[in-house]
């Protein structure tokens, strides 16, 4: 008997429990419903995806952990996809759409990944959800062996633990996982600065501001191993 090949194996691909399974799959019409999709959205949807599965509610009924007023329920949605990229407004839409965290995992001829954003309600307007950027893995073969889903005391440390696993960042000690997510967003934000900064290095002719480039270059690559820390 062959061995399960633990080289592609990820912590944030899990094996969710079978008492949660949902396995409805939702109509793309209900996700245009439920969010003002524009017409170029709508043609992103019929483009890019084949199907959309709610796989999975983890819930107090379901997996006997308590909810928690941000986190009442965490979603799994699979997505069977046309394309080998999935726009991320295509996601947005869906997570706009439903009213609670969801956990996406994609699949595209025999690969799939794993990707959710952290979606929290507005301090200001609790009807309104805000969404950070998306974390993804690598594409993994379809029969990747799946992990045990983390322990948790309740649903928002549980959802807290799903992101973890997708974060790029090792958490700091108190560090709050809003706190996390900002950080990685200003760590995206200096690497696009960063590669602007090499373009324009290698484009440039003139020996004194080649200098002056590669310093603020070696500045930026500074101050992102700062907020890599």
């Amino acid at each position: 008997m062959s061995q399960p090949d633990f080289a592609h194996q990820h912590p944030a691909f899990i094996a969710y429990p079978a008492q949660a399974a949902f396995g409805r799959t939702l109509p793309k019409s209900k996700v245009y419903e439920h969010s003002s999709a524009t017409t170029r959205l709508k043609d992103l949807f019929v483009k890019q995806v084949e199907q959309i599965v709610w796989a999975f509610k983890l819930a107090p009924e379901t997996i006997h952990l308590p909810a928690r007023p941000r986190v009442p329920e965490i979603q799994v949605f699979s997505l069977q996809l046309k394309t080998p990229e999935l726009h991320r407004d295509v996601l947005r839409c869906i997570d706009g759409a439903i009213p609670f965290p969801i956990v996406f995992e994609l699949a595209f001829e025999g690969r799939t990944q794993v990707i959710a954003a952290y979606k929290r309600l507005n301090e200001s307007d609790a009807n309104r959800w805000v969404i950070s950027d998306y974390f993804a893995t690598d594409w993994l073969p379809v029969g990747s062996p799946r992990t045990t889903m983390p322990v948790a005391l309740h649903l928002g440390g549980l959802y807290e633990q799903l992101l973890h696993r997708l974060i790029p960042l090792s958490v700091r000690p108190q560090e709050t996982l809003t706190e996390l997510v900002a950080r990685v967003e200003q760590v995206q934000a200096k690497q696009r600065e960063l590669d602007k900064t090499a373009a324009r290095l290698a484009k440039e002719k003139q020996f004194n501001r080649k200098v002056e480039i590669n310093a603020a270059l070696r500045a930026l690559k500074n101050e992102t191993e700062v907020f890599n820390r």
